[in-house]
């Protein structure tokens, strides 16, 4: 007896399976799945959030390689495959750095950030420089091309191969881009963008997943590099499911402090190169400039010490950083007592309370506490231990640290100072920008000290606070 036959013919006429729709309920929170309708989602447990979807099932294809994939012989041969592949620059290091030395061609990017912090002018700017030499699809669903063109006549654009477009359906944008063969295409927004294959409405979890879900596709089968906007949700994540950024290959965030010029680029996701590896950006009449000091944004220029405020030596990514650590320690006029951080783990703070009380005789219970890092930027290496407790120690005392000294260390719960990665470098971003003092943990101290820097090798909290008000 003969088994079923999945290529039945029928009087010489082939019959080929064909794709069949099916009925899904679709979480609004999370984009999980559900076969039936239920009350409460099983992934999320939000109450009276799915919908109903009709999607599009296709039929299971045969295993084995098909003709459009390739494999690699081995992981020698991958390797050099990969390291033929070059890097688009944007003529901005900053962004450079951010993309982790480039974009990659075929490589897919989210990039995230509050309404007006500056993601549609930035690609923009980014379009508009690779135009002059290739082609370049934006593609917007917020805007019309005439106001596309007033904005980038306003920042002083020109691009010779930039093709605008003003159109919320994906399949014409992808249409556009099979037949002009782009080097990068920009999706600007992708909650905007719609499949006709889904018949949910646009910026719904399934279409979200489903229009990355084709970027993804066409990037890797054509070498074109994809640049996706996200809009955020009120507590700063990705609006859409987290599926959104499993997909990509980069996922960028736009930071910034509330009134400030200054913006920062950090990468939280990145297949080709580091992560957290952060951009600085100032944002100008003329669109987005490359800060090419950064430290310049987190130091405030006093014209003499004052107490409560200590420079520290941070890495956030890859590069040293100097930023400005300001205390104000006063007598509490409650019943609790104020701990208020900007820019470090509150918790932390308390340790170093605790730390100071037990081992420096620096009670500070009676005292509302307030720390800030200039800048508004967010430090979460232990390198912070030691500057905070010093800045603490100042503004309690109101003595202002002799010398102005560069601080980093991180403090155990046992007072001693411990040592911090990357020693030798953060030394050396103190010589480059010009500083002369600096109060290290021991065990950082290099085998030849720097010429024309002092260093102050601490190994307890003790010696730190005898080592920072020695003279003053």
């Amino acid at each position: 007896m003969r088994g079923p036959d999945h290529s039945c013919r029928r009087s010489g006429v082939a019959f080929t399976p064909v794709a069949r729709t099916q009925t899904l309920y679709v979480c609004r929170a999370c984009g999980g799945e559900a076969l039936k309708w239920q009350g409460q989602c099983a992934h999320c447990r939000e109450w009276d959030s799915l919908e109903a979807v009709t999607a599009v099932r296709g039929t299971r294809e045969r295993a084995g390689l098909s003709a459009a994939s390739s494999a690699s012989s081995g992981l020698a041969e991958g390797a050099a495959d990969a390291g033929a592949q070059t890097r688009l620059t944007f003529g901005m290091a900053e962004l450079d750095r951010a993309f982790g030395g480039g974009l990659v061609a075929g490589s897919v990017t989210l990039l995230g950030g509050e309404p007006g912090i500056g993601k549609s002018t930035l690609l923009l700017q980014v379009a508009a420089a690779l135009a002059a030499e290739q082609v370049i699809v934006y593609a917007s669903g917020e805007e019309s091309v005439p106001q596309i063109g007033l904005r980038a006549r306003r920042l002083g654009l020109a691009g010779a191969q930039l093709l605008l477009v003003s159109d919320g359906s994906l399949d014409a944008i992808l249409a556009l881009a099979a037949e002009r063969e782009p080097a990068l295409l920009v999706i600007d927004s992708i909650q905007t963008m719609r499949l006709a294959a889904s018949e949910s409405s646009p910026g719904s979890p399934l279409q979200l997943r489903d229009c990355t879900a084709a970027l993804v596709r066409y990037a890797k089968g054509s070498g074109c590099a994809v640049i996706l906007v996200g809009h955020v949700t009120k507590d700063g994540s990705i609006a859409g499911p987290k599926l959104l950024e499993h997909l990509v290959d980069t996922v960028l965030y736009f930071e910034s402090d509330a009134g400030s010029r200054y913006r920062m680029l950090r990468a939280t996701k990145n297949r080709f190169g580091p992560v957290n590896e952060l951009g600085f950006f100032a944002m100008s009449e003329t669109g987005l400039k490359e800060v090419r000091n950064p430290s310049a944004i987190f130091l405030s220029r006093h014209p003499q010490p004052v107490p409560g405020s200590v420079v520290m030596v941070a890495r956030d990514g890859g590069r040293p950083l100097l930023i400005e650590v300001q205390a104000l320690v006063d007598r509490s006029r409650f019943a609790a007592p104020r701990r208020v951080a900007q820019g470090v783990d509150a918790n932390r703070l308390s340790m170093l309370l605790a730390i100071m009380s037990r081992h420096a005789e620096l009670p500070l219970a009676d005292y509302d506490v307030f720390v800030n890092l200039v800048g508004g930027i967010e430090i979460s290496e232990t390198s912070t231990d030691l500057p905070l407790a010093l800045a603490l120690a100042s503004s309690l005392r109101g003595r202002a640290l002799s010398d102005a000294p560069v601080v980093f260390g991180e403090l155990g719960l046992t007072g001693e100072v411990r040592p911090v990665a990357h020693g030798e470098e953060r030394l050396r971003e103190l010589i480059k920008l010009g500083y002369k003092r600096a109060i290290v943990p021991r065990d950082n101290l290099p085998r030849s000290p720097p010429a024309g820097l002092a260093l102050h090798p601490v190994a307890s909290l003790g010696e730190a606070l005898a080592a920072a008000f020695a003279a003053s």
